[in-house]
């Protein structure tokens, strides 16, 4: 970024810094103000296209809510209080997660934590059964789905945690969220080489009728997914299907009905649209 700042010229670099701070030096502006400096920025290489698409998803994250990027209860992977070495191995070595939220099928309750490197010590003694899941539990955070993940994420930097159970209105368990999930909503997904694509990959289930749905999912598999008979045409993926019908490029929190779908923007740019709520509607008589 510094060496495109040095490959300005001088005059219109000094130009576009004056505008920036005379917006900032001025009475408070909205985003789109501060969104149209930052693209001039970029028309004039002082900022790439990058650096401008991260700074976007910055400002989206801080109107992002927990439950928006969550794991759902139904996909948690955690281990019972009660379980032996011997069943929460494979289930360590299965899943690949380093951390695995403690329930307990008594009080049907989180109770904490249990990191994997924490059961390595025990793998390799002659004896398994000295492992006591009260001596290496710990604590579990927990925080409301209607948090601010810019919140959410300054907690996690404060407090040194990765993760974070996920709790509706009533107190109850709705799912997790870790550091990497907020991260992703800034700098794009993470992948390691041992992400693998799962066939669902793509569709969160939150509830019977509730969704969250990458705009890179394929027609197709939306389709095969929901039973729908969405047309595809030439458009690959539900993100270009909805800008189609939006006829311009929406932003957060604008809806459209297709079919019995009802899409929600929950996150996209002035270049796309990246993540969707989906409720399902009830089918007029008509229709069936």
């Amino acid at each position: 970024m510094i060496d495109e700042v040095k490959n300005e010229k001088p005059h219109t670099f000094r130009s576009w810094v004056e505008r920036l701070l005379a917006v900032v030096a001025g009475e408070p502006q909205n985003r789109e103000e501060l969104m149209e400096i930052l693209r001039d920025a970029e028309d004039r290489h002082v900022l790439s296209a990058e650096i401008l698409s991260m700074i976007e998803r910055v400002l989206q994250v801080s109107e992002m809510q927990v439950r928006e990027v969550m794991v759902p209860k139904a996909q948690m992977i955690f281990v019972e209080k009660n379980n032996t070495l011997d069943k929460i191995l494979p289930l360590v070595i299965e899943s690949g997660h380093s951390r695995f939220p403690v329930f307990d099928p008594i009080s049907k309750d989180i109770i904490g934590i249990l990191l994997a490197k924490d059961i390595l010590k025990f793998c390799f003694a002659k004896n398994t059964h000295a492992f006591k899941m009260s001596e290496v539990l710990r604590p579990a955070t927990f925080t409301p789905q209607g948090k601010r993940l810019n919140v959410l994420l300054r907690e996690f930097r404060i407090n040194r945690n990765h993760l974070a159970i996920v709790l509706d209105e009533y107190g109850h368990v709705a799912g997790l969220i870790t550091i990497e999930d907020v991260l992703e909503q800034i700098v794009g997904e993470i992948e390691d080489e041992y992400d693998v694509d799962e066939e669902d990959g793509h569709i969160k289930k939150l509830d019977d009728n509730s969704y969250i749905v990458k705009a890179s999912t394929s027609i197709k598999e939306f389709n095969q997914y929901f039973e729908a008979k969405l047309k595809e045409e030439k458009l690959d993926t539900i993100g270009n299907l909805i800008l189609k019908n939006f006829n311009h490029l929406p932003k957060r929190g604008e809806k459209i009905k297709l079919q019995n779908f009802r899409f929600k923007i929950l996150h996209s740019d002035n270049r796309r649209i990246y993540l969707l709520e989906v409720k399902l509607l009830k089918k007029k008589k008509e229709d069936i």
